[in-house]
């Protein structure tokens, strides 16, 4: 599965890529990295919403369930440009707290 880590994350120009948050509402609500919020349980159904023309990173809290829409999104639709942000939003808040 192709997984971007953290680091590589927060060297990257956020305009290179279009950024998803698969979480519920009330944990995209509590904080999220400036992402579009398309639900897991609606994304199989909103690909229209993905940009196939820049490399997409989903996310989630851990990485699983972003894991997961990823895999069924490469098998359903034969996306290729759609990375798991390694750790999720757990292992973004973490680094971050650790520059400060």
């Amino acid at each position: 599965m192709n997984e971007i880590s953290i680091q590589n994350f927060l060297k990257k120009n956020k305009t290179e890529f279009q950024i998803i948050d698969i979480r519920e509402l009330y944990e995209y609500e509590n904080g999220n990295i400036d992402a579009i919020h398309i639900p897991m349980d609606e994304i199989l159904k909103s690909t229209e919403k993905i940009d196939n023309s820049k490399q997409v990173i989903i996310y989630c809290q851990t990485g699983r369930r972003a894991a997961a829409v990823i895999y069924m999104l490469k098998k359903q639709y034969g996306l290729q440009n759609i990375f798991n942000l390694k750790g999720g939003y757990s292992a973004y808040l973490e680094t971050i707290s650790n520059k400060i």
